[in-house]
């Protein structure tokens, strides 16, 4: 990680916040912009990502939280936190494409780890990660998760999580210990 840059701080979305955090979504996995990073879909989906009701359904969510991660003020990463009973699911996870590469995925994740732990005494962390997203399934492997084989299908023909690309998309289940 950047020691040079200045330090990150986290807090809680608010409904004013929503724009910006779709437009960072967006910029981090889809279209051209996402290209500046690793985490790219561009070439598997095309589209939308989310739309701001999506992300003020987080927001608004009594189980939920959206973490906002802000540097100097800007906006640059976001996550969702869910507690569902004795885990926490982990998603809408996007850093600045152009700050892609430097440790700061990395950083955000402890954090959310540390939170979900500390403020829940959940004892996993679940996601979903499209499965042929190998590169990105590996990054999580390297952080502790392992891949469950669970499967879950891919919204197709609903253009809110986007217009795939190809037609062997689909959700697995990543699953990380807590305690």
């Amino acid at each position: 990680m950047d020691t040079t840059a200045s330090p990150l701080s986290y807090r809680d979305a608010t409904e004013a916040d929503v724009d910006g955090i779709v437009a960072l979504i967006q910029s981090a996995y889809r279209g051209e912009s996402s290209r500046a990073g690793w985490t790219t879909e561009a070439d598997i989906l095309q589209g939308q990502r989310t739309d701001p009701q999506g992300v003020l359904d987080v927001v608004k969510s009594p189980d939920s939280r959206l973490l906002t991660v802000e540097r100097e003020g800007r906006v640059v990463a976001c996550c969702q936190l869910e507690h569902r009973g004795t885990n926490a699911y982990f998603g809408m996870f996007a850093v600045s494409p152009v700050l892609q590469g430097a440790g700061l995925g990395r950083a955000i994740l402890a954090e959310a780890e540390r939170r979900a732990r500390e403020e829940w005494g959940v004892a996993e962390m679940h996601m979903t990660v499209i499965s042929v997203r190998e590169d990105l399934i590996a990054w999580y492997e390297r952080r502790g998760y392992r891949r469950t084989g669970e499967m879950t299908p891919f919204p197709y023909g609903d253009e809110r999580f986007g217009v795939p690309q190809r037609d062997d998309l689909r959700f697995e289940l990543l699953v990380k210990p807590l305690a």
